[in-house]
């Protein structure tokens, strides 16, 4: 159409040129000439201007289904990735399940071995009762050491049991039974042949390389050699330590009940009452270990303050009962 348009359009401006060389037209057939070739222009332009528009759709056609190709694969990958990650959110759901079943069994596991220990203390504390009763069965006439006559500690107050002496005495109960004070057996002697300074130091470097065991032996030796040093206090003392760090709760008791006798002015005397009050509510003995806590402040009121503040810990801690005036 194009060509054909094109091919008229040059027919005419050859002719209009030979007119106008040869002088043969005049001037009326000259214009009509001139406007249809200006018709046949417009034409023309028309039908370039169809097929420019055309070529456009086609070109934009062809982009836009590139485009729905790209944006296509790029879905398929994106659905790809989250498969992925629906198979790694599965793996770690399933490691977690199976974590928290060993987390499950390591709880009963460790439940059940405590009440093991729990049933075999109290078989060991059950056989020190018994045997503290058959004692006092065949002794019914002899009178309790600490007092001249049987009294319940739970009914007297601090005041009734300070003394000026240097052992202190206490008042005894049936209920304390379960503290049996130790003998001790000799073994072969650990302590060097020094100053009870340098023996005490001896005994203490047990403690700070966690050798509880023989920490124990120096230190009950320290106090059979030195009882009345200024020392002996605080060796009585961290012996009942190393039987309250291995969770030997009844000869720490007694440990620290013989501290609590002898030597009620040393260093270690506030704090050791504590540790008794504390070891005896651990034992079973609540009602005597919660006197023994509510009394460090009565006793002992110029005491360092961590030790008071512990004291008031504890007693909160144990929900003891305030001790009415």
């Amino acid at each position: 159409m194009i060509k054909k348009i094109k091919f008229l359009l040059f027919s005419k401006i050859f002719c209009l040129f030979f007119l106008i060389t040869s002088s043969i037209a005049d001037s009326h057939n000259i214009s009509e000439l001139l406007e249809d070739l200006q018709k046949d222009i417009k034409t023309l332009e028309k039908a370039v201007y169809a097929n420019s528009s055309s070529n456009e759709t086609n070109l934009t056609s062809s982009m836009d289904q590139n485009s729905e190709e790209v944006l296509t694969r790029h879905l398929l990958k994106l659905s790809e990735i989250e498969n992925q990650f629906q198979d790694l959110t599965n793996k770690f759901e399933e490691i977690n399940f199976k974590l928290d079943k060993l987390s499950n069994r390591l709880s009963k596991s460790q439940a059940d071995n405590q009440l093991r220990f729990q049933q075999l203390e109290n078989k060991t504390v059950g056989l020190d009762i018994n045997e503290g009763t058959s004692i006092k069965t065949k002794n019914e006439d002899q009178i309790l050491p600490g007092s001249s006559q049987p009294q319940d500690l739970g009914s007297i107050s601090y005041k009734d049991t300070e003394t000026g002496e240097e052992n202190q005495k206490i008042q005894s109960i049936e209920t304390t039974n379960t503290v049996v004070t130790e003998t001790f057996i000799a073994e072969e002697k650990i302590l060097p042949d020094s100053t009870p300074e340098e023996q005490y130091e001896f005994a203490t470097s047990f403690l700070k390389v966690g050798d509880y065991n023989m920490a124990e032996r120096a230190f009950r030796e320290f106090v059979d050699k030195n009882p009345e040093h200024n020392l002996a206090g605080n060796a009585q003392y961290w012996y009942a330590e190393t039987f309250r760090i291995r969770q030997l709760f009844t000869d720490a008791a007694s440990a620290y009940l013989e501290g609590y006798q002898k030597y009620p002015k040393s260093q270690k005397a506030p704090i050791n009452l504590l540790k008794l009050g504390v070891s005896l509510v651990q034992i079973g003995e609540k009602d005597q270990g919660c006197l023994m806590i509510s009394g460090v402040k009565k006793e002992y009121p110029k005491a360092n303050q961590s030790v008071l503040q512990k004291a008031k810990y504890e007693e909160k801690k144990f929900e003891c009962k305030k001790e009415e005036s």
